[in-house]
């Protein structure tokens, strides 16, 4: 029986991050792109994290959600299937945290926003 005391302090970490994003999308004009896809793909990171913990292996320190989602996949063959929606919130771990050439619109929060979702989605179908 796995100990759900390891995975609740991901998994509530993660939920910070992703109520924090839907807050931000919400209550502020114009809406902060950089920092809402950020705590997107930690909140993605953090539950891919959560359903290592739930397996008994000790997370990476990676912000690489690609590496994270093979590492899954060895104990779910399934956890392929989101690959592509880890390849798109990948380049929000470090890449936007400082003044880059890449250029966010709106559009790409709500799509970030969708992405970590159905992520999270997806990892509590298999932990919960």
């Amino acid at each position: 029986m796995v100990d759900f005391e390891f995975i609740e302090p991901w998994i509530q970490r993660a939920e910070n991050d992703i109520s924090s994003a839907l807050f931000l999308t919400e209550k502020m004009y114009p809406v902060p792109t950089e920092i809402v896809c950020f705590h997107c793909q930690q909140a993605a990171e953090k539950y891919l994290k959560a359903f290592l913990v739930y397996n008994d292996q000790e997370p990476p320190k990676t912000h690489d959600l690609i590496e994270l989602v093979r590492l899954c996949n060895n104990y779910d063959k399934d956890f392929l299937i989101i690959i592509p929606k880890c390849e798109y919130l990948l380049p929000f771990a470090t890449q936007i945290r400082y003044p880059s050439k890449i250029d966010l619109e709106e559009d790409d929060a709500k799509k970030a926003l969708a992405c970590t979702q159905a992520i999270i989605e997806f990892v509590k179908s298999k932990i919960l």
